[in-house]
């Protein structure tokens, strides 16, 4: 009789590796935060916030290996989305507004891009892992049998990889438009009241990209076009509000540190929006 041990399936050796490498990208990233506080000039409170955004991103590499190891197919926009806003928001912090960056952070942030890039590539270039991340998320399914918990398939029509990586990409904008608005609550604080309702408007305005990307995305996945156009409005609009916020409350410093990742998150979002309706007008043609 076989036990359970030598009936269970074996992961491919790139699930395992990836596993790793992403365990080590979220030690790293820890670990460059903490020298470039280390090493900071100026320990302010907006520091503090963006270190504190940036850490969390350990977490996300966690929640990727989850994904991974489960055979999730949105490992892999998740994934490269991670990656890309792991690189800006730790680069953002290693570079000082005076002088040069201290050797330490300079080492360890191109070690972790390293690592960023190693996992993007293994996620979209290994044959292995294209077949392993086919699976869709287990939810609850009550039938005339009885109520179980298993994988289901959406009843939506299959979603493209360009819409996914959209989606992914747009539901970073709250968190980034939320952490420089945070910063700026430095501002208030150093007596520059009248930022008070710029700073309320922020956080209101990223809060309500939240919804409205939730929304959005909801109906894109379901081959809206009117939810394509819609996207396209939201990330105009977030660009609208946050960019002009960055340079008139944290300067042109500010707007490059926390302006910069919203505005690559938004290229990302538009980008896969576009080649998706590509692929869609390609196979309608071939039709």
């Amino acid at each position: 009789m076989r036990t359970a041990a030598a009936t269970e399936v074996r992961r491919p050796s790139a699930v395992r590796s990836l596993t790793w490498l992403s365990a080590v990208s979220a030690a790293a990233t820890v670990a460059v935060e903490v020298l470039n506080w280390w090493y900071a000039p100026e320990q302010g409170f907006g520091l503090a916030v963006r270190t504190g955004w940036a850490m969390l991103r350990s977490l996300g590499f966690l929640v990727l290996i989850g994904h991974v190891r489960r055979g999730r197919i949105v490992a892999r926009p998740f994934g490269l989305i991670l990656a890309v806003t792991t690189v800006f928001a730790v680069g953002r912090l290693v570079v000082p507004r005076h002088g040069v960056p201290p050797a330490p952070g300079a080492i360890g942030f191109a070690l972790l891009t390293a690592l960023c890039a190693a996992v993007v590539w293994q996620l979209y270039r290994s044959p292995a892992l294209a077949e392993h991340l086919v699976r869709h998320r287990r939810r609850l399914v009550v039938e005339r049998s009885g109520i179980f918990w298993r994988e289901v398939a959406p009843r939506r029509p299959e979603a493209s990889g360009w819409l996914l990586t959209s989606r992914a990409a747009a539901f970073t904008y709250s968190p980034l438009m939320l952490v420089p608005a945070l910063a700026a609550v430095g501002a208030v604080l150093d007596g520059r009241l009248v930022a008070v309702p710029a700073v309320l408007l922020w956080l209101g305005g990223g809060i309500l990209a939240s919804y409205l990307v939730l929304f959005c995305t909801a109906f894109l996945l379901r081959g809206r076009r009117w939810a394509r156009l819609l996207l396209v409005a939201v990330t105009v609009l977030v660009l609208a509000v946050d960019l002009p916020l960055c340079l008139w409350l944290l300067g042109p410093d500010g707007l490059v540190r926390d302006g910069g990742p919203l505005v690559v998150a938004a290229g990302v979002a538009l980008y896969g929006v576009w080649r998706a309706d590509r692929a869609l007008r390609g196979g309608a043609g071939t039709a």
